[in-house]
């Protein structure tokens, strides 16, 4: 098998390396159980048995599917009210340069806008991925997984472009509250 993707620490910290998706399946699938009822398949209808969504093969394939990329520090969350009574976020973090900020004036009509009014926040990426000859990364919010923001989906051309790429967010509630943990899986 052909090996496609290497990631280099761009730091020089030590961080947790990104691994593949199917190594970090999220709780909640984990837990379910293959059946409802008693756990045993049954017909319902013709058509129905009690299996779940863990049955369900293009589901597992989603959440399973490539690399996933973990947020290197914690990031505390909070809203702030600005002159105009408009809520945006306020981020903070200890250590490295954990969130960078586009103007909204780049893409202010943007379907997945939750209410920001100042800036895209953006997720600083830590790692540069390369990939071989003819090979491009698209960059998604993790399937499946109950977080409280949604990156904005991109595809880069990681055979030629090494430089890391960040990966600009929307809160899905701009007036969230609370931590998002170093580990957190973010693209």
């Amino acid at each position: 098998m052909t090996k496609i993707i290497t990631f280099t620490n761009m730091t020089g910290i030590e961080l947790e390396k990104p691994e593949p998706a199917s190594k970090n399946i999220p709780e909640w699938y984990k837990e379910l159980p293959t059946y409802f009822g008693d756990g045993i398949k049954k017909p319902i209808r013709p058509d129905l048995t009690t299996s779940t969504i863990k049955k369900c093969i293009p589901v597992f394939d989603a959440i399973s599917a490539g690399y996933i990329i973990k947020l290197g520090v914690d990031v505390y969350v909070e809203p702030q009210i600005d002159e105009d009574g408009n809520s945006n976020p306020y981020f903070q973090w200890i250590s490295l340069d954990a969130i960078g900020f586009h103007p909204i004036e780049q893409v202010p009509n943007h379907p997945s806008n939750k209410g920001h009014t100042v800036s895209y926040p953006k997720f600083i990426n830590f790692w540069s991925v390369k990939t071989e000859p003819g090979y491009s990364c698209l960059f998604i919010t993790p399937l499946h997984r109950d977080l409280p923001f949604e990156i904005l989906p991109g595809v880069v051309d990681k055979d030629t472009y090494t430089e890391p790429v960040n990966f600009p967010f929307v809160l899905k509630n701009i007036n969230f509250e609370g931590l998002i943990p170093a580990g957190t899986p973010i693209a």
